[in-house]
């Protein structure tokens, strides 16, 4: 899914709205909000892109689930465009891409940017048998989880009789997963492919900043500081983890840093808007600094903690209810 290329040690109530719909709520950035992600919401998405077996470029299982993401974010209200293309993998393979965009509030110029991929790596290259190196990987983790905590929080978004100050734009990228370790812009090819248009489509719109979610599902998850986002957008990354700590979280989102990583949030900041990325770091897991089921059989469903979706989806529900 992403290479790292270094590790290191590194109450409010919105119910001043009432009955208006439109209202919009307007909370202390310290104080707790009272809005609540449901972690079984999240897992149960997570569970129904599983259902369709791994996602993988150019297969029934990738169209058919990017269609039961369309219509669910379909379902809340929420504005769906697709960005199609054909992108062309490392190894020449031609892969049949859709960036899916679903939008909140979509007339509103100030916007949030909160994305993730959904697409399925192709081989489990990193399980510890070799026979399934040549293996789909179901991708519960890394890809159905974000994908998960981002129809939870358009659901929580929408049946909510407050409305947030700032439009939300919610990306799935498509093809990041199809890349290999000896070459670093194999990776997020979507992503790429998305940043190098998003001017010209935001049509004057203003992204305040982006938040990447990537494997936020995972049995004892920590998510420290990431590189790319501390040289890009440091002030976001204090904010985020502010957000947690508020929210109760702070032993999941460590104070300290994580490692330097390659994932959709580079293309992004390299387009201009501020994007950190939400990735696990496991300092001690000898199998790799992803986890344990990062590139195996075993990113399956029996491996991801609700837990895990709750701390991440309820601090982002912090950070998006505190926006002025």
């Amino acid at each position: 899914m992403k290479h790292s290329f270094l590790f290191f040690s590194l109450l409010l109530l919105c119910g001043a709205c009432g009955s208006n719909h439109k209202a919009s709520s307007s909370i202390a950035e310290d104080a707790l909000v009272e809005q609540q992600f449901s972690a079984d919401s999240a897992f149960a998405f997570c569970q129904q892109q599983c259902d369709f077996g791994p996602r993988t470029m150019n297969s029934e299982a990738h169209e058919l689930c990017g269609q039961w993401i369309m219509d669910k974010f379909k379902s809340y209200g929420l504005e769906v465009n697709e960005q199609h293309a054909t992108l062309t993998a490392f190894d020449g393979t031609p892969l049949k891409s859709n960036n899916i965009t679903a939008r909140y509030q979509p007339e509103l110029q100030q916007r949030i940017l909160i994305c993730a991929h959904w697409d399925s790596r192709p081989w489990a290259d990193n399980d510890p048998d070799e026979a399934n190196h040549t293996k789909p990987v179901l991708a519960a983790n890394d890809g159905a989880s974000g994908v998960a905590v981002m129809l939870e929080l358009a659901r929580v978004l929408t049946a909510d009789t407050c409305r947030l100050p700032v439009g939300v734009d919610f990306v799935c990228f498509d093809a990041e997963d199809w890349g290999t370790e000896h070459q670093s812009d194999s990776w997020a090819l979507g992503a790429q492919h998305w940043a190098k248009t998003i001017k010209k489509e935001l049509k004057g719109q203003i992204y305040r900043y982006g938040i990447l979610l990537d494997m936020v599902g995972g049995q004892g998850a920590r998510f420290y500081q990431e590189g790319v986002s501390m040289y890009y957008a440091k002030a976001v990354v204090d904010r985020v983890w502010k957000a947690a700590a508020i929210a109760g979280y702070s032993s999941v989102f460590p104070q300290s840093g994580g490692g330097t990583i390659t994932d959709d949030h580079v293309p992004v900041n390299e387009a201009g808007i501020r994007c950190i990325d939400i990735i696990p770091c496991y300092p001690d897991c000898e199998q790799s600094s992803f986890g344990p089921t990062w590139h195996t059989i075993n990113d399956d469903m029996q491996h991801i903690d609700p837990a895990t979706l709750k701390a991440v989806g309820q601090t982002l529900l912090q950070v998006l209810y505190t926006e002025k």
